[in-house]
């Protein structure tokens, strides 16, 4: 008995340090996000192949990321996954003379590998903890070579870029480590999980509204800064009958430390807290082998002034109050099926639509940020190699969305130019799934 609990403990301890050693190179590599506004629209293999529904059926290690309540009843196991990115952003600026360039450009950097690591251990037949590593969302853009004859005018920065200031673009990460416990009492299961967050930052290109900026030497140009905060997840699911259940899943607003690099840039002084979102479902056990989800997600942008705000806010950036990317909040309906077609074979699908969180007023600055993506349809599976070990696939693709607007330059609105926004997402994501019994 003692020798058990000693293996047991040991492997535990040897699982949550390749976890802890595992952030460390998944910070780094989670960029690019443009999905449900800037939020990743699931987590792992299996919830990304179901367009991110399934709060209300958690069956793997990654519950613990869509909702901690269902981390009981699923036995031991760890779940490892990368998502292969590739995002398509372009702007196309139409009309008379204007602050930035006419024609069509593209942004750069269109592939990017993003991690996703989950592991829980079932104490007994009622309770579970776990520890999981997660990307949370975030937005890439890199215009570069862009040539701009309204930048030769002096006295601007450069005589090239976007705003004439060069290579323009940002490059914001969010990744969130969180560790969990569940109970399940009778039908009902709770389930909470306290939230690490960690996130990086760096733009260039904006010289040009130093003008309109309350602190020009925090602006634009000054390399990666970072910020972290807590903040923590709370979920819970009934059981209404042996084959359907309801759920939901409450994460708060996460308080982040300041980007002072960057304090002359976002509103508040650098301040970019991660904005509270909520998620609620029901699933369907249709037949012994098919579950049909349905599920509501809120993304709460407005609880974060330096994205919400309108950029029109006739305030210095970065001062209090001050404007941001003017993106509203986001609903999104969510619907996805899994087939467990035999022993090996399992297949998902999935379809997401949610609002759009950019409008045409606020569109020069989402040149930076164009998360304009409204649809995600996807597909995968998994296949069971043995008892204990799977391999997992999914697939997702965004079609193009775009949103159109009159350009605001630091002097102010200009009608006479038509800047239009768009972006397009496909991803492939491949994950692995050990089992540790119950």
């Amino acid at each position: 008995m003692k020798t058990g609990y000693m293996k047991t403990r040991t492997l535990g301890k040897k699982i949550t340090m390749s976890l802890a050693l595992a952030s460390s190179v998944s910070l780094l590599a989670m960029d690019a996000f443009a999905t449900e506004g800037y939020f990743t629209n699931g987590s792992g293999a299996r919830n990304k192949a179901m367009a991110g529904a399934g709060v209300a059926d958690g069956r793997d290690a990654t519950a613990l990321i869509t909702n901690p309540a269902g981390m009981v009843g699923n036995g031991s196991d760890l779940t490892v996954s990368v998502s292969l990115f590739s995002p398509n952003r372009r702007f196309t600026g139409t009309g008379g003379a204007g602050f930035t360039p006419v024609g069509e450009f593209k942004s750069s950097e269109n592939l990017f590998g993003v991690p996703n690591i989950a592991y829980v251990k079932a104490i007994d037949d009622t309770s579970s903890w776990g520890v999981s590593i997660a990307a949370n969302g975030g937005m890439n853009t890199s215009y570069r070579g862009v040539t701009n004859p309204a930048c030769a005018s002096p006295p601007l920065p450069a005589n090239n870029g976007v705003f004439c200031g060069g290579t323009t673009g940002v490059n914001l990460s969010q990744a969130l480590i969180s560790v969990g416990y569940a109970k399940k009492m009778g039908d009902f299961s709770i389930g909470i999980a306290p939230v690490f967050a960690f996130q990086m930052f760096e733009a260039t290109g904006l010289f040009a509204f130093g003008g309109v900026s309350s602190n020009p030497g925090a602006l634009s140009n000054n390399g990666i800064d970072t910020a972290t905060g807590f903040g923590g997840k709370i979920g819970v699911q009934y059981d209404v009958a042996d084959n359907i259940r309801i759920a939901g899943m409450y994460q708060s607003k996460i308080g982040m430390s300041k980007f002072e690099k960057y304090s002359g840039l976002f509103a508040d002084g650098g301040d970019f807290d991660i904005p509270s979102n909520y998620q609620i479902g029901i699933s369907a056990d249709v037949s012994p082998d098919l579950t049909v989800s349905l599920d509501y997600r809120r993304i709460n942008y407005t609880d974060v002034p330096a994205v919400s705000n309108s950029s029109r806010i006739p305030l210095p950036f970065g001062a209090l109050g001050a404007g941001g990317f003017g993106w509203d909040d986001v609903n999104v309906v969510k619907v996805g099926a899994e087939w467990r077609a035999n022993d090996q074979w399992t297949l998902r699908a999935g379809f997401a639509a949610n609002s759009q969180p950019i409008n045409g007023d606020d569109v020069t600055l989402n040149i930076l940020a164009p998360g304009v993506t409204t649809k995600h349809i996807t597909a995968g599976g998994e296949f069971a190699l043995n008892d204990r070990h799977s391999f997992e696939f999914g697939v997702m693709y965004a079609p193009t969305d775009s949103v159109s607007g009159i350009e605001i330059t630091p002097a102010g609105p200009n009608p006479g130019r038509t800047i239009t926004i768009e972006m397009k997402q496909f991803e492939a994501t491949f994950g692995w799934k050990m089992k540790f019994g119950r």
